[in-house]
């Protein structure tokens, strides 16, 4: 079961998606063929074998438990990590207390902020940014390269107290990686 805040902002999450590219964010994956990702031993724990696209879950149920990686950040002036669905919570190893409190640089190495920094800014001019790949590192330290991952912002959350939401922040979505150090 998900909370109150994780329907709420995965609705966000889908209807901005919406806006700036024009395709719905949870079927705009289901076409991806078993042969377009990696052949690596991906840990999905947590993910439901079960068909997740079922109409009986809502939306934010379906995103949470969707079988690609979903991830969003504040837009804080060091912007904290705000959502992650279990694939996100699987390929970097951490739970969504620890996920939620993590500053979204850190997701990767200190070699490739600069060039994350880049794109999230091309991102924000922009409104989205397609087809990135990059390096990232989990929280126990596997390195991985996402590949085809769409950034986009998300626009502010109108009448909240906390600061850091009445600004844009962003998300990304991604259905390809494969672990580097294994």
């Amino acid at each position: 079961m998900i909370s109150e805040f994780q329907e709420q902002h995965a609705k966000r999450l889908i209807e901005s998606f919406m806006a700036v590219t024009g395709k719905d964010l949870i079927t705009s994956h289901e076409g991806v063929r078993e042969q377009d990702t990696p052949k690596i031993n991906i840990p999905k724990k947590n993910i439901p074998e079960k068909n997740i696209f079922a109409k009986s879950k809502s939306v934010g149920q379906q995103l949470f438990e969707a079988p690609f990686v979903v991830v969003s950040h504040n837009g804080g002036d060091d912007p904290i990590l705000n959502y992650g669905n279990l694939a996100a919570l699987d390929l970097w190893e951490m739970r969504w207390e620890d996920f939620t409190r993590t500053p979204s640089r850190k997701t990767a190495e200190p070699e490739f902020r600069d060039d994350r920094a880049v794109m999230l800014k091309q991102a924000k001019e922009k409104g989205y940014f397609d087809n990135y790949t990059g390096i990232r590192i989990s929280r126990s330290g596997k390195r991985f390269l996402i590949k085809k991952a769409i950034i986009w912002t998300v626009p502010p959350v109108i009448g909240s107290k906390d600061l850091d939401a009445q600004k844009n922040g962003q998300a990304a979505t991604f259905s390809s990686w494969a672990y580097l150090d294994e």
